[in-house]
């Protein structure tokens, strides 16, 4: 077969695919969430002042940074499955979470005396975010990347990493229902390690695993 023959098959092939592999995605998702959801209301649970808690500018951020990254990450994620993805608009939408979550760090600096700022970055629960937003993440990314498996990844370590964003936002999503540390100065510490483990082993699965 020429080259320019390959070219033309390879695109029809995308064409084809583009539907089914956003189904893929979206099941692989809807699934790893489900699992991780009942890992979480049968081992971990809400926090006991949930109630209470969820009326709280602070309680709600943390939904709004993980959402954020979330949906940013997803879009992403869906767009590498193709083997037409040229990264570019969702890779920068990536950093509307990391903003957010800046300013409200910094707005915490300022709306606390400094005596304050290491207690409220330290948190009573450092540890067990960090092993709880990992094991909540586990399911969504083994799913996403089997998902990932069914595309045609061109970036697979990209693609990796941002399917461990997503599984970690999930992960953290579920996590900040049950974790009692509210400042977005313990958010932006302990939440962003725990993304950062997570990346890097969607990194390293999809170097192992997602290459043509």
């Amino acid at each position: 077969m020429k080259t320019d023959d390959l070219i033309g098959a390879l695109a029809a092939d995308a064409g084809t695919v583009s539907e089914p592999i956003d189904r893929t995605m979206w099941f692989a998702t809807a699934g790893g969430t489900i699992l991780a959801a009942i890992f979480f209301f049968v081992a971990i649970g809400l926090r006991p002042d949930f109630a209470t808690a969820i009326e709280t500018p602070r309680f709600l951020f943390k939904y709004v940074f993980t959402l954020t990254l979330l949906v940013s990450a997803m879009g992403l994620v869906l767009h590498l499955a193709r083997p037409e993805a040229v990264p570019g608009a969702w890779v920068k939408a990536l950093v509307a979470a990391p903003v957010l979550l800046a300013l409200a760090a910094t707005a915490e600096l300022f709306a606390l005396p400094s005596s304050e700022w290491l207690p409220h970055l330290v948190g009573t629960n450092a540890l067990v975010c960090l092993v709880l937003i990992p094991t909540l993440s586990v399911a969504p990314l083994i799913a996403l990347i089997l998902a990932l498996r069914q595309g045609a990844p061109t970036h697979p370590v990209l693609a990796g990493a941002t399917a461990g964003l997503v599984a970690a936002a999930i992960g953290a999503t579920l996590y900040a229902s049950h974790c009692q540390d509210d400042s977005p100065l313990f958010v932006a510490t302990w939440y962003v390690i725990a993304v950062a483990i997570m990346a890097l082993l969607g990194a390293v699965l999809g170097s192992r695993f997602l290459r043509w």
